[in-house]
């Protein structure tokens, strides 16, 4: 049967594997080529554009005038002649007349004629009986307290040069040197554009299969960072014909045409055709991860670009390539970010054909840098959000070892990295809250979290991984919370533990509870499927304690071995359908507006080496427990008693 789809030979179905390094050399090849890689010409700002700072001066900035543009007095005082005040002492200060011998200034007045030193005020003696005379009792030398005509800048010196971004500083340094504007380049002008037929207008209500569209919103974002001017237009359906009308639009009033989305190598991926059929293509697909399906090409003898359309794709390949070709065109690099070395927490495997830029969370525990992985996935737009740096995993290596030393480059100031406080374990959204009351207090301090369950952080306490682990383990024969288990795992570490909060946990079923599910017994109804909680978390630790009081078996529940990391996952999965129900805590239930079915109460604590919690550097958080507002704030999240919030249970030697 003939196919009916409208350009499908025109679609281009491979994708390359070529190296960063020599896809990068292929593009700009054929963009300098095309006369395309030209810096931009100049124009005018003024110095009081509101946009001035940043930008990039086109030519060398020379003084019309010179500062200061007359002999200025540096003090308030007299001129003098310097060569009057010779042998002037306290005991044996010098007489001058008022007006012929000494003139009366005051500081950046203009030195009158003939007069060539300053006498400080403070070393004039006035004469009430006699006001046209004063004596100085100390001597000054020519020039003394005097600036000269062109001590600062001299006219014709040069003030800025080429190439140069201008800073606060230098809009001071112009202005002195007479000038009202200087010459800048042209910000290079990148049209984009978004395509696919599901995207929806950010803040308006989604239906399934709808996605926002925010892309563009981080990739104009940037392109203004990096000194461009983004031009974002209205998102483009899935169609060869519209997305060509829309880039030939862009070539005609852009510098750099960048189409987001579509440049992989499904049915409705037209991009790369499209730059094929408007001029040449370059490269298709390139070996990093994420960001794979990267298009290049030259068309009009501009630069054309398919974005990735997963946002961390997308964001990465701009930076990877946009950013440098927008650095060409201004002729000007922004500074290079710090690197730093540190210790992975984890085991990270990656594909041996990709160079990886794997996002992590860095902070100082103890005497040395700690890198922990946040949640990969190129549509996982939060892990732009937490990442403090990143780690390039070459290519043809298999990934990195756990406590191997990796370099980070970094995202954020070093010294909020080493204000880190670092989290492991156990999921609550008490800790959310808390990140952002730490923030309210003291803007230096951050809180990084990772969610590796409760097991996972004590772990990470015994590997020196973390300055807290959130913890709620019940001990199944005792009954008692979290003893045990630090004892056993950390055994020969000194530890605090601090009680956070007690809190409700429940299942979590649709708006309703429409399948009427009223207890763990519900969970071995065929009709019911259930998202669980990974191994080690104290939630999973407390459902198979209960399956085994009840006698059932794990694989008589549908969807026990599906497994999220935090409770709002669990949420989400019931929220999105998926699933019918999930164990988890109340906030998270209402965060989604599910219904909860309270079941079980647990204790949640931190877990705190004390070297840690008599350090200081967890100072702030500490504080934070005591503090009215923020227990008010969990308390008002649902589910939780904040009434021992703060207190030390236990210290453990």
């Amino acid at each position: 049967m003939e196919d009916s789809t409208p350009h499908r030979s025109n679609r281009r179905y491979f994708l390359q594997d070529i190296p960063l390094g020599e896809a990068t050399a292929r593009w700009f090849g054929a963009l300098n080529e095309a006369g395309a890689l030209v810096a931009m010409p100049s124009e005018d700002a003024a110095l009081t554009a509101p946009d001035i700072v940043g930008r990039i001066t086109a030519w060398p900035v020379w003084a019309v005038a010179s500062s200061p543009h007359y002999d200025a007095a540096a003090m308030d005082g007299i001129a003098v002649r310097a060569a009057e005040t010779v042998g002037a002492t306290e005991t044996r200060p010098v007489a001058l007349d008022v007006g012929s011998h000494a003139v009366w200034v005051d500081t950046g007045d203009p030195m009158p004629m003939g007069m060539d030193a300053v006498v400080m005020i403070e070393h004039v003696q006035r004469d009430p009986a006699d006001p046209g005379t004063v004596r100085v009792s100390d001597p000054v030398a020519p020039w003394q307290h005097v600036r000269p005509l062109g001590e600062d800048i001299v006219a014709t010196e040069l003030v800025l040069p080429e190439n140069h971004r201008i800073t606060p500083a230098d809009l001071g340094a112009c202005a002195a040197a007479g000038l009202a504007a200087v010459p800048v380049r042209r910000r290079p002008r990148v049209t984009i554009i978004p395509t696919g037929d599901e995207l929806t207008p950010i803040g308006t209500p989604r239906r399934p299969g709808d996605i926002p569209e925010f892309n563009s919103l981080i990739l104009a974002a940037l392109i203004r960072q990096w000194g461009g001017e983004p031009v974002v237009r209205q998102p483009v359906p899935d169609d060869f014909d519209a997305i060509s009308e829309a880039v030939v639009e862009g070539l005609a009033s852009s510098d750099v045409v960048a189409i987001n989305a579509g440049s992989s190598a499904g049915d409705a991926d037209y991009t790369a055709s499209v730059i094929e059929s408007l001029g040449t293509l370059q490269v298709h697909g390139i070996a990093v991860r994420p960001g794979h399906p990267v298009a290049l090409g030259v068309a009009s003898g501009k630069a054309v670009m398919g974005v990735p359309g997963y946002p961390v794709s997308a964001a990465l390949t701009a930076e990877l390539l946009l950013l440098p070709l927008l650095e060409r065109l201004l002729g000007s690099s922004l500074p290079a970010r710090r690197r730093i070395n540190a210790s992975m927490t984890r085991k990270v495997v990656s594909p041996t054909g990709e160079d990886e830029f794997l996002r992590v969370a860095v902070g100082r525990v103890g005497d040395k840098m700690i890198a922990t992985p946040v949640q990969r996935g190129a549509g996982v737009v939060m892990s732009l959000v937490r990442a403090d740096g990143i780690v390039r995993i070459p290519r043809h290596t298999e990934g990195v070892d756990a406590g191997a030393e990796v370099e980070v480059e970094l995202l954020r100031p070093l010294e909020e990295v080493e204000n880190t406080i670092v989290a492991i374990g156990s999921h609550d959204l008490a800790l959310d809250l808390m990140r952002s009351f730490l923030r309210r207090g003291n803007p230096s301090v951050n809180l990084a979290s990772a969610h590796v369950g409760s097991l996972g952080g004590l772990l990470a306490l015994r590997r020196g991984e973390a300055h807290v682990a959130g913890c709620h383990l019940l001990d199944t024969e005792t009954g008692e919370y979290n003893t045990s288990y630090v004892r056993r795992y950390l055994p020969d570490t000194p530890v605090a533990i601090v009680r956070l909060v007690g809190r409700t946990q429940g299942l979590m079923t649709a708006p309703g509870n429409p399948l009427n599910i009223a207890s763990l017994e519900d969970l071995l109804r065929p009709d019911v499927r259930f998202v669980n909680r990974q191994r080690g978390s104290g939630t999973r630790v407390l459902l198979d304690y209960r399956l085994r009081q009840m006698g059932a078996a794990p694989d008589e529940i549908v969807g026990y071995q599906r497994e999220e990391y935090s409770h709002l996952a669990v949420a989400a999965a019931v929220s999105g359908g998926s699933a019918d129900t999930g164990l988890g805590v109340l906030s998270a239930a209402r965060a989604l507006e599910m219904e909860f079915v309270p079941l079980l109460n647990e204790e949640y604590d931190l877990v705190i080496p004390t070297e840690h919690y008599e350090s200081g550097h967890l100072q702030p958080l500490l504080e934070l427990l005591a503090a009215p507002d923020f227990r008010l704030a969990v308390d008002d999240l649902g589910g939780y008693d904040v009434s021992r919030m703060g207190e030390v249970r236990m210290m453990l030697p």
